[in-house]
């Protein structure tokens, strides 16, 4: 019988190899109870997860009548709006969104981007600690970064980024059902402020991303008002909020562990292969959308019934020993990283190039301007946030070692690096 893990626990997200390896000693697929979404199986293995994420013909994320998997009856329908998106769509709906909307991911028009997203995370570097020391760099770094480039691709304007901060940090603050209805209430704002917006860009046109998905409504493209403002929502939340925890979390690991910042900020042509494993190592998204069972099969030589649900656990698959040697380890120079932290399949992550640079950008920038930066607290004093799914720091206080003492708990560690 599988051990009852909480999934939003403490325990958990500070050690999420020791968690997952007792998971995977029940088996590749095991039955759990996940919070809000309720009695799931949960995929523990990278063969499994992989299996899971690319057969969409024996698991959708369509109920029998077409609703979004996970939605419950009594939920508003401005909930189902928003989560009618392509992340939620089987073939043929999810590629005909997703082509309207791929040319501005691609990685020639990303790379493009990089001068501009290095210039934003400059700034913000230099404002680190504006508001006084020590400074709390998810909020004043790592959230504010992804939020301002992807605003600026979709074309919304400068002043209302306070606004995505206030939504971004009550989605960061989902751990249970109390929560779950603040964020409803923070939907219904949200999808009134996107329709305004794709209003506005009908009427006097504009630059980004939404001017664009106007147009294609204009011209009779196959979108419609409401695919819109769903389309607008996921790229806006889902473009920012994991790029933040990627970004705090690779922080995190490398202030402590300063031998192993110290041998990256020596040649930072080295950021691309070390951020691979930080995608692997922090997993910021630890578990799949849940998908439902088409029929009665065998996945990993356990019986599903049609009706059950799936979720794969991204995190598990990461910390496959079958695929990655010592997994528990971090390890900037692994190679090759067969990472999942961005799934697999026709819902590979359409952002993946995007958040990768800004990844690369904000580490670069960061300790550029503060070569000595420094957790302001002993690692045993961060938190994670309790929301299911997601690792989440709560709070990452840092302070400039140029102006401190250096605070207990950070002394310099051996890099964990191959040979």
């Amino acid at each position: 019988m599988a051990p009852r893990l909480d999934f939003t626990s403490e325990a958990f997200f500070r050690d999420p190899p020791r968690a997952i390896a007792t998971l995977r000693m029940s088996g590749p697929v095991v039955a759990a109870r996940f919070p809000i979404v309720g009695d799931v199986w949960i995929t523990t293995t990278h063969e499994a997860t992989a299996h899971v994420l690319k057969d969409g013909s024996n698991f959708t994320l369509r109920k029998e009548d077409g609703d979004v998997a996970g939605l419950r009856w009594w939920m508003p329908n401005y909930v189902r709006t928003i989560a009618n998106n392509m992340l939620t769509m089987d073939e043929p709906d999810h590629t005909r969104l997703r082509s309207i909307v791929d040319e501005a991911f691609r990685r020639r028009a990303i790379v493009a981007m990089e001068p501009r997203i290095r210039v934003i995370a400059d700034g913000l570097a230099e404002e680190l600690f504006l508001a006084g020391s020590p400074a709390d760099l998810v909020q004043r770094y790592a959230r504010i970064l992804p939020l301002a480039v992807i605003s600026e691709l979709l074309g919304l304007p400068l002043a209302d980024r306070p606004r995505f901060i206030a939504w971004a940090n009550t989605m960061s603050s989902l751990t249970n059902v109390v929560s779950f209805f603040r964020l409803l209430f923070a939907f219904r704002k949200m999808r009134a402020y996107l329709e305004r917006q794709l209003q506005l860009a009908r009427v006097r046109g504009g630059e980004g991303l939404i001017a664009e998905l106007v147009q294609v409504e204009r011209e009779g493209g196959q979108i419609t008002p409401d695919e819109m403002v769903s389309m607008v929502f996921l790229l806006l939340a889902a473009g920012s909020e994991t790029t933040t925890h990627l970004i705090s979390g690779s922080v995190y690991e490398l202030l402590r562990n300063p031998g192993v910042r110290d041998w990256l900020a020596q040649d930072w042509s080295r950021v691309g292969l070390a951020l691979e494993e930080f995608l692997r190592f922090v997993s910021p998204v630890q578990f799949s959308k849940p998908r439902y069972v088409r029929r009665d099969i065998e996945l990993a030589g356990v019986r599903l019934k049609q009706g059950d649900r799936v979720m794969v656990m991204l995190a598990a698959a990461n910390m496959d020993p079958a695929v990655h040697d010592l997994p528990e380890q971090l390890d900037l120079t692994r190679k090759p990283n067969r990472h999942m932290s961005f799934g697999t399949g026709i819902h590979f992550c359409l952002g993946h190039q995007l958040a990768r640079i800004e990844a690369s950008c904000a580490l670069q920038a960061l300790f550029a301007r503060w070569p000595k930066l420094e957790l302001a607290v002993d690692p045993a004093q961060i938190h994670w946030r309790k929301r299911p799914g997601m690792r989440a720091i709560a709070i990452l206080s840092v302070v400039a070692a140029e102006n401190r003492q250096p605070s207990r708990g950070t002394a310099a560690a051996e890099p964990l690096l191959a040979d």
